[in-house]
Protein backbone atom coordinates (compact mmCIF):
# COMPACT_ATOMS: atom_id res chain seq x y z
CA UNK A 1 0.00 0.00 0.00
CA UNK A 2 0.78 3.98 -0.59
CA UNK A 3 2.11 5.58 2.19
CA UNK A 4 -0.10 7.89 4.15
CA UNK A 5 2.52 11.00 3.45
CA UNK A 6 2.69 10.09 0.21
CA UNK A 7 -0.80 9.72 -0.74
CA UNK A 8 -1.63 12.56 1.81
CA UNK A 9 0.82 14.74 -0.56
CA UNK A 10 -0.47 13.33 -3.50
CA UNK A 11 -4.31 14.09 -2.36
CA UNK A 12 -3.17 18.35 -1.57
CA UNK A 13 -1.04 18.63 -4.87
CA UNK A 14 -4.25 17.52 -6.58
CA UNK A 15 -6.72 19.50 -4.53
CA UNK A 16 -4.07 22.68 -4.64
CA UNK A 17 -4.28 22.50 -8.65
CA UNK A 18 -8.07 22.17 -8.60
CA UNK A 19 -8.80 24.81 -6.56
CA UNK A 20 -6.18 27.80 -8.53
CA UNK A 21 -8.09 26.43 -11.85
CA UNK A 22 -11.19 26.83 -10.56
CA UNK A 23 -10.41 30.70 -9.00
CA UNK A 24 -8.99 31.46 -12.35
CA UNK A 25 -11.71 30.07 -14.56
CA UNK A 26 -14.03 32.23 -12.06
CA UNK A 27 -12.56 35.25 -12.32
CA UNK A 28 -12.46 35.06 -16.35
CA UNK A 29 -16.47 33.80 -16.21
CA UNK A 30 -17.30 36.95 -13.64
CA UNK A 31 -15.33 39.41 -15.89
CA UNK A 32 -16.79 37.89 -19.40
CA UNK A 33 -20.16 37.82 -17.75
CA UNK A 34 -19.71 41.31 -16.49
CA UNK A 35 -19.30 43.12 -19.50
CA UNK A 36 -21.75 41.44 -21.47
CA UNK A 37 -24.33 42.21 -18.75
CA UNK A 38 -23.21 46.19 -19.20
CA UNK A 39 -23.81 46.14 -22.90
CA UNK A 40 -26.96 44.39 -22.53
CA UNK A 41 -28.71 46.35 -19.50
CA UNK A 42 -26.75 49.52 -19.84
CA UNK A 43 -29.31 51.49 -21.67
CA UNK A 44 -31.80 50.53 -19.23
CA UNK A 45 -32.94 53.61 -16.56
CA UNK A 46 -32.74 51.58 -13.24
CA UNK A 47 -29.34 50.42 -14.73
CA UNK A 48 -25.97 51.01 -11.59
CA UNK A 49 -22.52 49.40 -11.55
CA UNK A 50 -23.48 47.70 -8.49
CA UNK A 51 -26.41 45.70 -9.25
CA UNK A 52 -24.86 44.13 -12.64
CA UNK A 53 -21.99 42.98 -10.56
CA UNK A 54 -24.07 41.40 -8.05
CA UNK A 55 -25.69 39.67 -11.31
CA UNK A 56 -22.72 38.96 -12.27
CA UNK A 57 -21.20 37.26 -8.95
CA UNK A 58 -24.35 35.61 -8.46
CA UNK A 59 -24.76 34.16 -11.59
CA UNK A 60 -20.77 32.64 -11.61
CA UNK A 61 -21.38 29.35 -9.69
CA UNK A 62 -23.90 28.28 -12.27
CA UNK A 63 -21.81 28.98 -15.34
CA UNK A 64 -18.91 27.43 -13.45
CA UNK A 65 -21.00 24.16 -13.10
CA UNK A 66 -20.69 23.64 -16.74
CA UNK A 67 -16.95 23.64 -16.42
CA UNK A 68 -16.61 21.49 -14.03
CA UNK A 69 -15.75 18.03 -16.03
CA UNK A 70 -12.99 19.79 -17.73
CA UNK A 71 -11.51 21.46 -14.64
CA UNK A 72 -11.27 17.47 -13.14
CA UNK A 73 -9.90 16.94 -16.47
CA UNK A 74 -7.13 19.77 -17.03
CA UNK A 75 -6.61 19.29 -12.94
CA UNK A 76 -5.43 15.39 -13.42
CA UNK A 77 -3.28 15.89 -16.49
CA UNK A 78 -1.37 19.51 -14.74
CA UNK A 79 -1.33 17.73 -11.34
CA UNK A 80 0.37 14.06 -13.51
CA UNK A 81 2.57 16.23 -15.76
CA UNK A 82 3.75 18.47 -13.13
CA UNK A 83 5.19 15.08 -11.04
CA UNK A 84 6.47 13.46 -14.25
CA UNK A 85 8.68 16.76 -14.98
CA UNK A 86 9.50 16.63 -11.26
CA UNK A 87 10.86 13.14 -10.95
CA UNK A 88 8.60 12.18 -8.16
CA UNK A 89 6.51 9.41 -10.42
CA UNK A 90 10.12 8.14 -11.07
CA UNK A 91 10.85 7.70 -8.27
CA UNK A 92 7.51 6.59 -6.62
CA UNK A 93 7.89 3.83 -9.42
CA UNK A 94 11.74 2.91 -8.15
CA UNK A 95 10.20 2.49 -4.72
CA UNK A 96 7.78 0.01 -6.31
CA UNK A 97 4.71 1.81 -5.95
CA UNK A 98 2.54 0.94 -9.25
CA UNK A 99 0.39 3.32 -11.08
CA UNK A 100 -2.88 2.22 -9.29
CA UNK A 101 -1.35 3.13 -5.83
CA UNK A 102 -0.29 6.57 -6.94
CA UNK A 103 -3.67 7.26 -8.67
CA UNK A 104 -6.08 6.01 -5.92
CA UNK A 105 -5.47 9.40 -3.87
CA UNK A 106 -5.92 11.93 -7.13
CA UNK A 107 -9.12 10.01 -7.70
CA UNK A 108 -10.25 10.28 -3.97
CA UNK A 109 -9.02 13.79 -4.68
CA UNK A 110 -11.94 14.09 -7.90
CA UNK A 111 -14.43 12.04 -5.80
CA UNK A 112 -14.23 14.95 -3.64
CA UNK A 113 -14.08 17.69 -5.75
CA UNK A 114 -17.57 16.26 -7.43
CA UNK A 115 -19.15 15.68 -3.67
CA UNK A 116 -18.53 19.28 -2.74
CA UNK A 117 -19.75 19.95 -6.29
CA UNK A 118 -23.20 18.77 -6.16
CA UNK A 119 -23.55 19.23 -2.31
CA UNK A 120 -22.22 22.90 -2.08
CA UNK A 121 -21.65 24.57 -5.49
CA UNK A 122 -24.94 23.33 -7.21
CA UNK A 123 -27.08 24.81 -4.12
CA UNK A 124 -24.94 27.96 -4.17
CA UNK A 125 -25.80 27.88 -8.38
CA UNK A 126 -29.34 27.56 -8.33
CA UNK A 127 -30.22 29.86 -5.56
CA UNK A 128 -27.77 32.59 -6.71
CA UNK A 129 -28.93 31.75 -10.13
CA UNK A 130 -32.62 32.88 -9.18
CA UNK A 131 -31.75 36.29 -7.15
CA UNK A 132 -29.79 37.33 -10.30
CA UNK A 133 -33.42 37.31 -11.97
CA UNK A 134 -35.28 38.44 -9.51
CA UNK A 135 -32.71 41.67 -9.61
CA UNK A 136 -32.34 41.82 -13.42
CA UNK A 137 -36.41 42.35 -13.06
CA UNK A 138 -35.97 44.96 -10.97
CA UNK A 139 -33.53 46.47 -13.02
CA UNK A 140 -36.04 46.15 -16.26
CA UNK A 141 -39.04 47.07 -14.70
CA UNK A 142 -39.42 50.77 -16.09
CA UNK A 143 -37.77 50.46 -19.31
CA UNK A 144 -36.79 46.78 -20.38
CA UNK A 145 -40.60 46.44 -22.35
CA UNK A 146 -42.26 43.32 -22.44
CA UNK A 147 -41.41 40.86 -25.43
CA UNK A 148 -42.04 37.27 -26.07
CA UNK A 149 -41.78 34.79 -23.04
CA UNK A 150 -38.30 32.64 -23.67
CA UNK A 151 -39.86 29.62 -22.04
CA UNK A 152 -42.48 27.52 -23.19
CA UNK A 153 -46.16 27.99 -23.46
CA UNK A 154 -48.31 26.07 -21.31
CA UNK A 155 -52.05 26.39 -21.49
CA UNK A 156 -55.26 25.84 -18.75
CA UNK A 157 -58.70 25.84 -19.28
CA UNK A 158 -61.09 26.56 -16.26
CA UNK A 159 -64.59 27.91 -16.30
CA UNK A 160 -64.06 31.09 -17.60
CA UNK A 161 -62.13 29.15 -20.97
CA UNK A 162 -59.30 28.70 -21.96
CA UNK A 163 -55.68 30.57 -21.29
CA UNK A 164 -52.27 30.27 -22.72
CA UNK A 165 -49.81 31.62 -20.29
CA UNK A 166 -45.93 32.24 -21.01
CA UNK A 167 -43.30 33.96 -19.07
CA UNK A 168 -39.60 35.01 -19.49
CA UNK A 169 -38.62 33.73 -16.14
CA UNK A 170 -40.36 31.18 -13.52
CA UNK A 171 -39.02 32.45 -10.01
CA UNK A 172 -39.39 31.59 -6.92
CA UNK A 173 -40.13 27.78 -7.54
CA UNK A 174 -42.62 28.73 -10.22
CA UNK A 175 -45.14 30.33 -7.87
CA UNK A 176 -43.69 33.73 -9.80
CA UNK A 177 -43.78 34.39 -13.13
CA UNK A 178 -41.94 37.91 -14.29
CA UNK A 179 -42.84 39.50 -17.93
CA UNK A 180 -46.04 37.13 -18.43
CA UNK A 181 -47.97 37.05 -21.01
CA UNK A 182 -51.71 35.80 -20.98
CA UNK A 183 -53.60 34.76 -24.03
CA UNK A 184 -57.60 34.09 -23.30
CA UNK A 185 -59.66 31.93 -25.70
CA UNK A 186 -63.69 32.34 -26.10
CA UNK A 187 -65.56 29.16 -26.12
CA UNK A 188 -65.29 28.94 -30.31
CA UNK A 189 -61.40 29.16 -29.98
CA UNK A 190 -60.70 32.80 -30.69
CA UNK A 191 -58.29 34.73 -29.14
CA UNK A 192 -60.09 37.81 -27.77
CA UNK A 193 -57.76 39.16 -24.99
CA UNK A 194 -53.75 39.27 -24.15
CA UNK A 195 -52.88 40.21 -20.99
CA UNK A 196 -48.92 41.36 -20.48
CA UNK A 197 -48.11 41.73 -16.82
CA UNK A 198 -44.93 42.53 -15.09
CA UNK A 199 -45.32 40.38 -12.47
CA UNK A 200 -48.09 37.06 -12.06
CA UNK A 201 -48.48 34.88 -8.31
CA UNK A 202 -49.88 31.80 -8.35
CA UNK A 203 -51.95 31.66 -5.34
CA UNK A 204 -54.77 29.40 -4.23
CA UNK A 205 -56.71 28.64 -7.00
CA UNK A 206 -56.06 32.12 -9.16
CA UNK A 207 -53.24 33.94 -10.95
CA UNK A 208 -52.33 37.45 -9.39
CA UNK A 209 -51.71 39.72 -12.13
CA UNK A 210 -49.76 42.97 -11.51
CA UNK A 211 -49.06 46.01 -13.65
CA UNK A 212 -51.18 45.31 -16.43
CA UNK A 213 -51.51 46.22 -19.85
CA UNK A 214 -54.74 44.86 -21.03
CA UNK A 215 -55.19 44.18 -25.06
CA UNK A 216 -58.96 43.30 -26.45
CA UNK A 217 -60.16 43.10 -29.90
CA UNK A 218 -61.22 46.07 -31.57
CA UNK A 219 -60.28 48.04 -28.70
CA UNK A 220 -56.94 50.17 -26.97
CA UNK A 221 -55.06 48.70 -24.67
CA UNK A 222 -55.94 49.72 -21.16
CA UNK A 223 -53.53 49.81 -17.92
CA UNK A 224 -54.41 47.74 -14.77
CA UNK A 225 -52.63 47.41 -11.63
CA UNK A 226 -54.42 44.30 -10.22
CA UNK A 227 -56.25 41.08 -12.34
CA UNK A 228 -57.28 38.23 -11.36
CA UNK A 229 -57.64 34.92 -13.53
CA UNK A 230 -58.58 31.53 -12.26
CA UNK A 231 -56.67 28.85 -12.40
CA UNK A 232 -56.62 24.56 -11.44
CA UNK A 233 -52.82 24.44 -12.13
CA UNK A 234 -50.24 23.76 -9.28
CA UNK A 235 -46.81 25.13 -8.46
CA UNK A 236 -45.82 21.76 -9.86
CA UNK A 237 -47.30 22.15 -12.48
CA UNK A 238 -45.68 25.28 -13.76
CA UNK A 239 -42.30 24.82 -12.20
CA UNK A 240 -41.91 21.33 -14.64
CA UNK A 241 -43.53 23.22 -18.00
CA UNK A 242 -41.78 26.19 -17.42
CA UNK A 243 -38.26 26.33 -15.25
CA UNK A 244 -35.08 24.99 -16.21
CA UNK A 245 -34.16 21.95 -13.97
CA UNK A 246 -30.43 23.77 -13.41
CA UNK A 247 -32.24 26.15 -11.65
CA UNK A 248 -34.13 23.83 -8.86
CA UNK A 249 -30.90 22.68 -5.67
CA UNK A 250 -30.21 18.42 -5.90
CA UNK A 251 -31.64 18.17 -2.33
CA UNK A 252 -35.40 20.04 -3.56
CA UNK A 253 -35.38 17.56 -6.70
CA UNK A 254 -36.81 14.69 -5.58
CA UNK A 255 -39.36 16.21 -3.84
CA UNK A 256 -40.54 18.12 -6.93
CA UNK A 257 -40.09 15.10 -8.94
CA UNK A 258 -42.59 13.29 -6.73
CA UNK A 259 -44.62 15.88 -6.85
CA UNK A 260 -44.58 16.26 -10.83
CA UNK A 261 -45.46 12.63 -11.29
CA UNK A 262 -48.23 13.01 -8.57
CA UNK A 263 -49.90 15.48 -11.49
CA UNK A 264 -49.26 12.47 -13.63
CA UNK A 265 -46.23 14.91 -15.05
CA UNK A 266 -43.09 13.15 -16.48
CA UNK A 267 -40.65 15.26 -15.12
CA UNK A 268 -37.73 13.48 -17.03
CA UNK A 269 -36.03 16.66 -17.84
CA UNK A 270 -35.77 17.06 -13.78
CA UNK A 271 -35.13 13.35 -13.07
CA UNK A 272 -31.87 13.29 -15.68
CA UNK A 273 -30.70 16.69 -14.12
CA UNK A 274 -30.94 15.05 -10.74
CA UNK A 275 -29.15 11.15 -11.96
CA UNK A 276 -26.69 13.66 -13.90
CA UNK A 277 -25.41 15.36 -10.37
CA UNK A 278 -25.70 12.07 -8.74
CA UNK A 279 -23.20 10.57 -11.64
CA UNK A 280 -20.89 13.81 -11.40
CA UNK A 281 -18.63 12.45 -8.90
CA UNK A 282 -18.11 9.43 -11.01
CA UNK A 283 -17.92 10.83 -14.05
CA UNK A 284 -15.27 13.43 -12.72
CA UNK A 285 -13.25 9.85 -11.90
CA UNK A 286 -13.65 9.01 -15.18
CA UNK A 287 -12.43 12.00 -16.36
CA UNK A 288 -9.16 11.64 -14.01
CA UNK A 289 -8.47 8.29 -15.22
CA UNK A 290 -8.38 9.57 -18.89
CA UNK A 291 -5.67 11.82 -17.60
CA UNK A 292 -3.71 9.25 -16.61
CA UNK A 293 -3.71 7.25 -20.05
CA UNK A 294 -2.17 10.38 -21.07
CA UNK A 295 0.12 12.18 -18.78
CA UNK A 296 1.94 9.10 -17.09
CA UNK A 297 4.54 8.31 -19.48
CA UNK A 298 7.80 10.08 -18.45
CA UNK A 299 8.14 13.35 -20.94
CA UNK A 300 10.62 13.70 -23.46
CA UNK A 301 11.14 16.68 -25.25
CA UNK A 302 8.79 17.45 -27.50
CA UNK A 303 6.94 14.31 -26.79
CA UNK A 304 4.21 15.50 -24.75
CA UNK A 305 2.05 17.94 -26.54
CA UNK A 306 0.38 15.50 -28.74
CA UNK A 307 -0.56 12.67 -26.19
CA UNK A 308 -1.73 15.53 -23.80
CA UNK A 309 -4.14 16.76 -26.65
CA UNK A 310 -5.19 13.36 -27.34
CA UNK A 311 -6.24 13.92 -23.69
CA UNK A 312 -7.84 16.90 -24.27
CA UNK A 313 -9.84 15.86 -27.09
CA UNK A 314 -10.45 12.37 -25.14
CA UNK A 315 -12.09 14.55 -22.40
CA UNK A 316 -13.92 16.63 -24.82
CA UNK A 317 -15.71 13.54 -26.60
CA UNK A 318 -16.86 12.36 -23.20
CA UNK A 319 -18.29 15.46 -22.65
CA UNK A 320 -20.43 16.02 -25.62
CA UNK A 321 -21.25 12.23 -25.22
CA UNK A 322 -22.86 13.08 -21.92
CA UNK A 323 -24.55 16.06 -23.24
CA UNK A 324 -26.18 14.07 -26.21
CA UNK A 325 -27.36 11.09 -23.90
CA UNK A 326 -28.38 13.58 -21.40
CA UNK A 327 -30.77 15.28 -23.88
CA UNK A 328 -32.13 11.46 -24.90
CA UNK A 329 -32.63 11.28 -21.28
CA UNK A 330 -34.61 14.36 -20.97
CA UNK A 331 -37.00 13.36 -23.59
CA UNK A 332 -37.62 10.57 -22.46
CA UNK A 333 -36.57 8.45 -25.14
CA UNK A 334 -33.44 6.44 -22.79
CA UNK A 335 -34.59 6.51 -18.88
CA UNK A 336 -32.99 8.86 -17.09
CA UNK A 337 -30.65 6.19 -14.76
CA UNK A 338 -29.49 5.22 -18.19
CA UNK A 339 -28.67 8.37 -20.02
CA UNK A 340 -26.61 9.58 -15.88
CA UNK A 341 -24.29 6.77 -16.02
CA UNK A 342 -23.74 5.19 -19.56
CA UNK A 343 -21.15 8.11 -19.97
CA UNK A 344 -19.64 7.72 -16.78
CA UNK A 345 -19.16 3.58 -17.32
CA UNK A 346 -17.92 3.42 -20.59
CA UNK A 347 -15.17 6.23 -19.86
CA UNK A 348 -14.13 4.15 -16.61
CA UNK A 349 -14.03 0.86 -19.05
CA UNK A 350 -11.90 2.33 -21.76
CA UNK A 351 -9.66 4.33 -19.04
CA UNK A 352 -9.38 0.90 -16.71
CA UNK A 353 -8.55 -1.16 -19.70
CA UNK A 354 -5.67 0.94 -21.54
CA UNK A 355 -3.78 1.56 -17.84
CA UNK A 356 -4.16 -2.08 -17.40
CA UNK A 357 -2.85 -2.40 -20.75
CA UNK A 358 -0.11 0.53 -20.41
CA UNK A 359 1.03 -0.85 -16.68
CA UNK A 360 0.56 -4.54 -16.48
CA UNK A 361 1.01 -6.26 -20.05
Amino acid sequence: MIGLTLGRYLFTRYVSITFWFLTGIAAIIFIINFTELSGRLGGLPNYSVGLTLGIATLQTPMIMMQAVPFVALISAMTTLVSLNRKYELVVARAAGISAWQFLLPICLGALAYGLATILLLNPIAANGFERSQLLEVEIRADGGGIGQPASPWIKQRTSEGETIIGARRVLNRGLELADATFLRIDPRGDLYERIDARRAYLRDGHWELRSTVRTRTGESPRRASTVRIDTNLSPEFVLERLAAPETIPIYELPRKIAAARSFGLGANAFAMHFHSLVALPALLVAMTLIAATVSMRFARMGQSATIILGGVLAGFLLYVVSVLVKAFGSAGFVPPVAAAWFPVLIASFFGVTFLLYKEDG
